[in-house]
């Protein structure tokens, strides 16, 4: 038997993919995976000056990097640049599916359940303001209801018209599987405009033909839609179509709980990947805005959040986006990873040329060196630059190096890595031994090393650093700061 529970993801390609667009397409595959049911990928693209194929390549590539795939719809296009679809139900782009929304509005049309509307812009404008200005809700007046077919005949010749929905009084009511029952009345609404002069048909009426058409079972969305919620409802009822469940999730908010903005970091989820964020600690931490595990685990692979899944789970009030929290857990995801696969996502974030000639397992130890200071991979330039080259010293630091007890402590560690190789479990040892000759200790001892291999008075610990620089590099490291001590 087919399963009935059927989703989609809808975004319009018009920019990059908004944390609110992935956490409602993030969403919808939880919840169709927990109930083995079908997620379909459609691209509603009939705002035709801001949509761009580049905007939809944002979008596949977005969903994919977050680890949501898809089992219907479009899936990015063919080497020669035609629609690559699966599905018996498409086409699943918007405006390959004109002469469907042109059948249903001519059947609108023709039961008298839509008509001609020619009002200008400036003329809806003056009947707003007036509507205003006395205290009532803005809405259509129905000028235009009246017309005879000749007079629209006559009227559309000027080829600047519009199609209105008729609504009549009363109240829609649905039962929202997030916030309960809803209603509205149909006194706040007016007729609305299903579609332009042009063809193009206005949203609210496009994606209750599309959803009807691919028997959408639940719409899952941001409550930003709920105010649409009542024109599609009636658009379902006019047109006899089957309707679907609604879900509306709550708004994501930044930190001070107004809307998301730049202002609270980042809003793209690319660029949440170019930073060098883990994709599946990002979609473990959506997974948290707005919905929250009834055992109180946060951190779950993938298999668990689908598994734990549900819509009555999912809050009312707004859901915090906290950038320092996904930080954390990016941090609690590295620290899971081995040196070598931490190595193979950062390296992307290092120069060629630095780690040129270096070999893997030389890579693989300055990442483990330096992995538990990692938030991020775009960090890892700035915490793994002291492998390539030391800091410039500064005052301070030449005058310490100055000191000929320095020089002393330099010029034995030099003799004991000429006959030892160093290694973690040595490091302190040879260190130690070079004291004991120079006859210093402490401070005296360990700040001249550090800031001849180092140039700086802190960082790394020294027995993790000097074994990955290896010998022949602290070798020539000490060098140059004993010519900086003879100067």
């Amino acid at each position: 038997m087919e399963n009935k529970i059927r989703v989609r993801f809808a975004p319009s390609p018009t920019g990059h993919m908004h944390i609110g667009n992935a956490r409602t397409a993030l969403f919808n595959y939880l919840f169709a995976r927990n109930c083995g049911g079908t997620l379909i990928l459609r691209i509603e693209d009939t705002d035709r000056e801001r949509s761009t194929p580049e905007a939809v390549q944002v979008i596949v590539e977005s969903l994919k990097w977050l680890g949501i795939d898809w089992d219907e719809g479009y899936f990015g296009r063919d080497e020669h640049g035609s629609p690559m679809e699966k599905g018996a139900l498409g086409p699943y782009t918007q405006m390959r599916r004109m002469t469907l929304y042109d059948k249903y509005l001519a059947r609108l049309i023709a039961e008298e359940k839509a008509y001609h509307c020619f009002c200008t812009e400036e003329e809806l404008d003056l009947k707003r303001k007036a509507a205003t200005e006395k205290g009532l809700v803005p809405k259509y007046d129905r000028k235009c209801s009246a017309l005879s077919k000749e007079e629209i005949e006559e009227k559309k010749k000027t080829g600047r018209f519009a199609v209105r929905f008729k609504v009549e009084p009363g109240l829609v009511e649905f039962e929202d599987l997030v916030r309960g029952k809803v209603v509205f009345n149909t006194d706040q609404i007016g007729d609305f405009v299903i579609a332009r002069s042009d063809g193009v048909p206005v949203y609210n009426y496009a994606v209750v033909i599309d959803d009807a058409e691919m028997n959408i079972s639940h719409v899952i969305r941001g409550e930003d839609h709920l105010s649409n919620t009542p024109r599609q409802v009636l658009l379902y009822r006019a047109l006899g179509l089957n309707q679907p469940l609604f879900a509306h999730l709550p708004m994501i908010l930044g930190a001070d709980r107004s809307k998301l903005s730049k202002r609270h970091g980042e809003t793209s989820l690319l660029a949440y990947r170019d930073k060098g964020f883990l994709p599946a600690a990002m979609f473990n931490y959506m997974s948290l805005l707005g919905w929250y595990p009834r055992d109180g685990v946060e951190i779950k692979p993938k298999e668990g959040l689908t598994a734990g899944f549900s819509l009555s789970d999912v809050g009312h009030s707004g859901a915090i986006f906290d950038e320092k929290k996904l930080i954390w857990m990016n941090h609690e995801y590295i620290q899971k990873l081995s040196a070598k696969e931490l190595a193979d996502f950062c390296l992307p974030y290092i120069k060629t040329v630095d780690v040129a000639g270096k070999s893997p397992e030389w890579v693989v130890g300055m990442f483990e060196t330096i992995k538990t200071g990692i938030n991020f991979c775009a960090e890892v330039p700035e915490l793994s630059k002291l492998f390539f080259k030391p800091d410039e010293l500064t005052a301070e630091g030449l005058a310490i190096l100055a000191a000929e007890g320095a020089g002393k402590v330099l010029l034995a560690l030099k003799a004991e890595l000429s006959k030892t190789q160093l290694t973690k479990e040595n490091c302190k040892e040879l260190i130690g031994a070079a004291g004991k000759a120079a006859e210093a200790k402490g401070k005296d001892l360990f700040m001249p090393v550090r800031l001849a291999l180092t140039g700086a008075m802190h960082g790394p610990e020294l027995a993790h650093f000097l074994p990955v620089l290896g010998n022949e590099e602290c070798v020539r490291r000490i060098e140059e700061a004993l010519k900086k001590n003879s100067k």
